[in-house]
């Protein structure tokens, strides 16, 4: 009877295990991690970011996690000595491992994007600039991620991946809902453009209110599902460090006094200085009366230039710069004989845009005739002013500086990209959003997650768990009856 009873109760909770539902369970998805260099032409700088395994469309919800400034100049400042390229990377990607758990850091993606700067030396010297990006390349292999490689950037490259970026931070991609606990389009997403100003080139991208009709200067990308034309140019040369550069040989060679300069002591400039930290002559005014010999310059003798504070002939000396007659009448041209169409929507400003204004508190929503009456006044202060009671913290390196960056800023957005009184008031003047740093790294991140693989849903045979606990409950009871029937037969 008691062999009965058990067989009974076994046959029993098999017919209810037979009845359960099984189903597939998905297990959450893991995290993934990239690292990024940017290389550009006065530092670089390295960011980690993370993302979940299981891909949004097919694109990575991605977030920042690390900053890194790699100290000293960037990687093409070691043209002569490329093995400095390499170790200057090496503290900040200490750092970044710290943050990354080993047991991912082996299948964690890590490139090098090295912006103007390198193009420069490439065109100047491309050995130089293949024996840099070897030693990146060389340093970065010693280190237990799965580095990609290290390029050098396009201009329109640099500038689309500025697009995403800021597009991506500001949620005209995708966006969160609560509610669904899912993320979603969001209908008529306001999409914005981006404006970028480094130390050697200059980009602007955004999407056109028509179509493109120079389809050399239009980037295609598919994203969260989307697909986005936009129009980005890039300006080689025409970053502020550059500028700075061509405007000191402009008044010297030119002009010869540099009466277009703000005023200033009398200072000279090295013959053929490459670096802008030797353009200490292009700011402020200042009474002194000292005067530093130079070398002689392209052959016209020891030159000593003399700045005016005088704003509006600075700007004529920057205009200078810009060949706008090659355009002639027409309005979809830049300069130089570039074809852009008008902008169009809201822009984000960033790098050398936000950092000029910041200094001189330069915000959006002020009108350009107050921007323009701001920049002048600063131009027309005396050095002493400045460094004494305005802005004792900001490194004299940069002081004299300002005047000129924030005139070239102007004639760039105005006379160039051809913004005017009334879409001046689109232009937002930031280099974070949220946690985030605005840049063109995290888009190429984002756009690098359409290459990398979703890692494969991981997934068991599991059951339902109310029918399980059903399913116990019922089993436990049988068995316990069954027990109970055994004790009773035996005593």
């Amino acid at each position: 009877t008691a062999i009965i009873g058990v067989l009974i109760t076994l046959s029993i909770t098999a017919l209810v295990l037979s009845l359960v539902k099984i189903e597939d369970v998905t297990l959450p998805p893991t995290v993934k991690y990239g690292v990024v260099f940017d290389a550009g032409s006065s530092h670089t700088s390295l960011f980690v970011y993370e993302w979940d395994s299981d891909k949004e469309n097919n694109t990575g919800v991605v977030s920042q996690t690390l900053s890194c400034d790699v100290q000293g100049q960037g990687i093409s400042s070691y043209a002569n000595d490329p093995p400095k390229a390499g170790d200057s990377l090496r503290e900040c990607m200490d750092k970044a491992l710290k943050v990354i758990p080993a047991a991912k850091q082996k299948d964690v993606p890590a490139y090098l994007g090295a912006t103007a700067g390198m193009r420069l030396l490439r065109e100047q010297n491309s050995s130089a600039a293949d024996q840099v990006l070897a030693e990146v390349a060389k340093t970065m292999q010693q280190y237990p991620v799965a580095f990609k490689g290290a390029q050098i950037l396009t201009g329109e490259e640099e500038g689309a991946y500025g697009w995403i970026t800021i597009n991506y931070l500001l949620e005209s991609f995708t966006k969160y809902s609560p509610k669904a606990h899912m993320w979603l389009h969001p209908e008529a997403a306001n999409i914005f453009g981006a404006l970028d100003l480094g130390g050697a080139s200059t980009q602007i991208s955004f999407m056109p209110k028509g179509s493109v009709i120079n389809w050399n200067e239009a980037s295609k990308f598919m994203l969260y599902g989307y697909n986005y034309n936009i129009y980005t140019h890039s300006y080689l040369c025409y970053g502020q460090n550059e500028m700075l550069k061509r405007l000191a040989k402009e008044l010297i060679v030119v002009r010869g006094t540099g009466n277009a300069l703000p005023e200033r002591r009398q200072q000279g400039l090295k013959a053929g200085e490459r670096h802008a930290g030797s353009l200490k002559s292009v700011g402020l005014r200042e009474r002194g009366n000292e005067t530093n010999q130079s070398e002689n310059y392209l052959g016209v003798g020891n030159v000593t230039l003399q700045g005016r504070g005088n704003a509006s002939e600075c700007l004529a000396a920057i205009r200078k710069l810009f060949n706008f007659s090659a355009c002639g009448q027409r309005q979809d041209c830049t300069f130089d004989g570039i074809y852009q169409p008008p902008v169009n929507g809201q822009f984000i400003a960033f790098s050398a845009f936000y950092y000029n204004f910041k200094f001189l508190n330069l915000t959006e929503g002020q009108s350009l005739a107050a921007v323009r009456e701001a920049i002048e006044h600063f131009c027309t202060r005396s050095w002493e002013d400045v460094r004494s009671l305005c802005y004792p913290k900001e490194n004299p390196e940069r002081l004299p500086k300002y005047c000129a960056n924030t005139n070239y800023i102007l004639t760039l957005l105005l006379d160039a990209y051809k913004f005017n009184e009334t879409s001046w008031n689109n232009i937002f003047f930031q280099m974070k959003v949220g946690s985030a740093d605005v840049g063109w790294v995290l888009g190429y991140m984002l756009n690098l997650t359409n290459m990398i693989p979703a890692e494969a849903l991981t997934q068991v045979k599991g059951h339902i768990p109310s029918l399980w606990a059903t399913a116990v409950t019922f089993i436990s009871l049988t068995l316990a009856l069954g027990l109970a029937a055994l004790l009773l037969l035996l005593f």
